[in-house]
């Protein structure tokens, strides 16, 4: 009956969101009545209501006492622009390791905030607990303690078999020809790119990263001595393909670090034609690709994009994911489907790092990715789409004039730059010192660039609370910046 009856609500804010989609419902008109649309689509007032509500929560309609829904009135926000590709692409230069920038402390209290409920968490780019299925989990989890036996306390350096053969479903559908010894069960995505990178580098190496790239990343990058070529990511389109090309003409390139599907911060995809291009690139100069796929799940509209792996034919692309950010972040399953070149070294940086990650919540997480894991995620998208909505009508509404902020096409990362003279770096210690957690934009440049952007993240469900602390966090920047009244 839950299920018929979600199934209804969705089909009628479907059916409502189309309207509007195609022109019938304009902005600022009135949607159908609730009386009206029940007769209509012959379902019950309560189903309505609840459409309209999911519709109100994502940004479309507004509800107005004693009046009804209207279509709302997008805010007025600038995109962030594109590189600028009428100038030629100058040749990237290799840069030392990345060093600790002033900022850096502040990843520590951006983790260490989750577990303070007086903290607004747009820092960590972490979904809220009330996004997971955590009962379920936990429940299985428990079941499983009981009955798995011996299998449950012992080594497993590849993995459990069970969700290994799991992951080679799922990558069916991904469009990746890969078997369940193709994959090397993590602890977490971050350990699957460390292990990447420690079996295809040695400190003293050239890898190419993009820019700007997930400071994880950057502190493994820097923890291994690898000095970096920066590849420009633009908020549309994704890597800067011609500036990569550059590089690999003019640096000896150990490996590519690359976020191809709903980058962190900024939310682009590649297309499919520029993956395929990527892929290329690298594959004839044999530079191995290492792919972070973590948000490659959360896509805000259509099927799941596939990831460069898929037009992998060589074996040069290292695919790395987890569950962190769809389904237990605690749980720390993460995954690398290394190719066979790489295999071998890959699996002995696994036995040197962790040796292996703990069987009981990988046999949790292969019981869920097997019944009831995609129904979460169609729900969960959906939810992630309209919480990123607010979050960025909020900005429009109390950040400085000429703020601009990405367009994600996925994940819950918005990227926001600020007018010059801005000091990141200063509102983020400003904000901790209110009760808000913020990244500024120094933590993702390798040499500690974009220091008037921030990284916001949207896992959690839009409240008053966050609505307040954005005009908070609006108010301390547009003082910073010398105008004491923001956008309203």
């Amino acid at each position: 009956m839950e299920n018929q009856t979600e199934h209804l609500y969705e089909r009628i804010a479907a059916h409502v969101a189309a309207l509007v989609g195609c022109g019938a419902l304009r902005t600022g008109q009135r949607a159908p009545s609730i009386r009206t649309l029940s007769r209509q689509q012959n379902v019950s007032t309560a189903t309505v209501v609840r459409a309209y509500q999911e519709l109100e929560a994502q940004g479309l309609l507004e509800g107005r006492p004693q009046s009804g829904f209207y279509v709302r009135r997008p805010a007025e926000l600038l995109p962030l622009p594109g590189l600028a590709r009428r100038h030629p692409v100058r040749s990237p230069r290799a840069a030392p390791a990345p060093k600790a920038v002033r900022s850096v402390g502040l990843i520590e209290r951006l983790y260490a905030s989750l577990n303070d409920p007086h903290v607004i968490p747009f820092g960590a780019a972490c979904p809220s607990a009330d996004l997971l299925p955590l009962p379920r989990l936990n429940q299985g989890l428990a079941r499983i303690a009981r009955t798995v036996g011996h299998a449950g306390v012992w080594y497993d350096a590849a993995g459990v078999p069970v969700l290994r053969r799991q992951l080679a479903r799922r990558a069916m559908a991904w469009g990746c020809a890969l078997g369940a010894d193709d994959f090397i069960v993590t602890v977490g995505a971050t350990e699957a790119i460390f292990v990447a990178l420690r079996a295809v580098s040695r400190p003293g190496d050239t890898i190419a990263l993009e820019t700007p790239a997930y400071f994880g990343v950057l502190q493994a990058v820097a923890a291994l001595g690898l000095s970096v070529v920066s590849i420009p990511v633009d908020p549309r389109d994704g890597l800067d393909l011609e500036a990569l090309r550059t590089a690999l003409a003019t640096h000896r390139l150990a490996a590519c670090v690359a976020t191809t599907t709903f980058h962190n911060p900024l939310g682009c995809a590649m297309s499919d034609r520029a993956k395929k291009e990527l892929v290329a690139l690298l594959t004839e100069r044999e530079v191995p690709l290492i792919e972070d796929d973590v948000y490659g799940e959360l896509a805000f509209e259509g099927a799941r994009p596939r990831p460069a792996k898929a037009f992998d034919r060589d074996g040069f692309v290292m695919l790395c994911g987890s569950v962190s950010k769809t389904l237990a972040p605690a749980y720390r399953v993460g995954w690398l489907a290394a190719p066979a070149r790489f295999r071998g070294r890959a699996m002995q940086w696994k036995h040197a790092t962790t040796l292996s990650t703990p069987s009981l919540t990988q046999f949790a997480v292969a019981e869920f990715l097997s019944h009831g894991y995609e129904a979460h995620l169609r729900q969960l998208r959906r939810r992630l789409r309209a919480q990123v909505a607010c979050v960025r009508e909020a900005i429009a509404a109390t950040f400085p004039e000429g703020t601009r902020v990405s367009e994600p096409r996925g994940g819950f990362c918005l990227w926001a730059t600020l007018p010059r003279g801005f000091d990141a770096v200063a509102l983020a210690e400003a904000a901790f010192e209110r009760g808000i957690s913020v990244a500024p934009g120094p933590l993702f440049g390798a040499s500690g660039e974009y220091a008037n952007a921030l990284r916001l993240t949207c896992g959690h469900p839009w409240t008053p609370a966050l609505k307040d602390a954005l005009a908070t966090l609006g108010d301390l920047a547009s003082r910073q910046l010398g105008r004491t009244v923001p956008r309203r």
